[in-house]
């Protein structure tokens, strides 16, 4: 489960994010709480979420370009620092008491924009860490594993600092948390081998070949199309999460962090499930089924006003998306060509993350005509609709996605096993 972590610069890069990451869910808790706590408006709620998500749905493609130009280690130590710089700021602005909701509109929409580049950066740059590829699916499943470990604390960390000190303290340990990431990949040692592909062609002809690959390419193009689907109108629960904890189970901060820690606990779980496969292969019929027990959790959710009862739904959410994401972040990673790497997941985050913003804002305007139950029982739905959609295509993609498993050595060992028992069936000469 653990092989990913025996190469030096991945294992740099594993403990600088963890602490990171934590940092960034801390802020994530305590901005929506303090958006609410200011407004007590469910639609501000989605405006905010809209902010920090919608530069990767304009800039996500473009951003790939250049995560297949750049080098991806300086490209992340910039990303990093400007992040620290953008949380120092927010903390600063709620400790003096002059935030104000376009305050954190603004800072919000400064991060989306980092993050646009950060996130397709840090997904390819994953690739230069493992030196054997065979152990390429491990690294992917351990950053979800360490993903969602961080999800499970910082929710609960940022419950604690809220009701103790209030919202600008979370800003601030998330500011010191980038540190730990930006150290750790200061001390990697890093072999400078990416060459720029803009000396060979320009930036659009970069952008139209990375379009036609992915969406050219049936299983590419399958996997980004059912995680848009569900990160439009399944994901944005996370956005409601603040209703729910104050006016459905009439809670506090504590309340929220319960139950996005829940969320987070399901999600570990599936990365670690994930960690611990040996192989890519089964992979692709296991993205509709996990999308199925999204939906499900999510319908289940939608259905309780009691705590105790609603917290299982969440881990049985948490685990069905993270095992999705998961699963078609390897699957991807494993099928893609190496130098279109950066084109392609940026096309993957504007999926993941880009259509996020539009489900924050439909999500706000739903719940505020029709409740945030009910918004999310639609939602579930939906994601239900998308795991049916994505089982139908499965013949089709298996049969494109074979071909590459066997030129990559994949499926090996499945023809040695076969091999194996042919031999067994003969019997021994007398």
């Amino acid at each position: 489960m653990l092989r990913a972590l025996r190469y030096r610069n991945y294992r740099l890069f594993f403990g600088g994010q963890i602490v990171s990451l934590a940092g960034t869910w801390i802020t994530m808790t305590a901005t929506s709480w303090l958006v609410y706590r200011l407004t007590g408006s469910a639609v501000l709620l989605g405006v905010v979420g809209f902010a920090g998500q919608f530069p990767t749905f304009v800039l996500g493609p473009f951003a790939g370009i250049m995560v297949d130009r750049w080098d991806r280690h300086r490209l992340l130590v910039l990303t990093q620092s400007l992040s620290m710089a953008q949380s120092f700021a927010l903390a600063a602005l709620t400790l003096t008491g002059q935030i104000t909701i376009t305050h954190i509109v603004l800072l919000n929409l400064v991060q989306g924009v980092v993050n646009a580049f950060d996130m397709p950066a840090r997904q390819a740059f994953v690739i230069q860490l493992i030196e054997n590829k065979a152990d390429l699916g491990n690294a992917i499943a351990l950053n979800s594993s360490m993903v969602n470990a961080a999800r499970l604390a910082g929710p609960s960390i940022a419950g604690m600092v809220i009701a103790g000190t209030g919202e600008g303290w979370c800003f601030m340990i998330d500011g010191f948390s980038y540190l730990a990431v930006i150290v750790a990949l200061l001390r990697m040692q890093i072999v400078r081998t990416q060459v720029a592909l803009g000396a060979k062609t320009g930036a659009v002809a970069q952008f139209l070949e990375g379009f036609r690959y992915a969406f050219g390419f049936r299983p590419v193009r399958s996997i980004i199309l059912l995680l848009a689907v569900v990160s439009l109108v399944g994901v944005p629960y996370s956005v409601l999460m603040p209703i729910f904890a104050a006016t459905i189970f009439e809670g506090g901060p504590h309340t929220l962090g319960f139950l996005m820690g829940a969320t987070g606990c399901g999600a570990l779980l599936g990365a670690l499930w994930l960690a611990a496969r040996k192989s890519v292969i089964g992979l692709g019929r296991i993205i509709p089924s996990a999308c199925a027990l999204f939906g499900a959790g999510l319908i289940a959710f939608s259905l309780t006003s009691v705590l105790w009862l609603a917290i299982p739904f969440l881990v049985v959410a948490g685990f069905g998306f993270m095992v999705q994401m998961a699963a078609s972040n390897t699957v991807i990673q494993t099928i893609v060509d190496d130098e279109k790497r950066g084109r392609v997941m940026g096309f993957y985050m504007m999926a993941f993350l880009g259509t996020a913003p539009f489900g924050s804002l439909i999500a706000g305007s739903m719940s505020a005509r029709l409740g945030p139950q009910r918004t999310l029982l639609i939602g579930g739905i939906c994601c239900l609709a998308g795991a049916l959609w994505f089982a139908r295509e499965l013949p089709a993609i298996r049969a494109a996605v074979r071909p590459i498993y066997v030129k990559l050595g994949i499926l090996r060992e499945v023809a040695t096993g076969l091999g194996e028992a042919a031999e067994l069936s003969v019997p021994p000469e007398r």
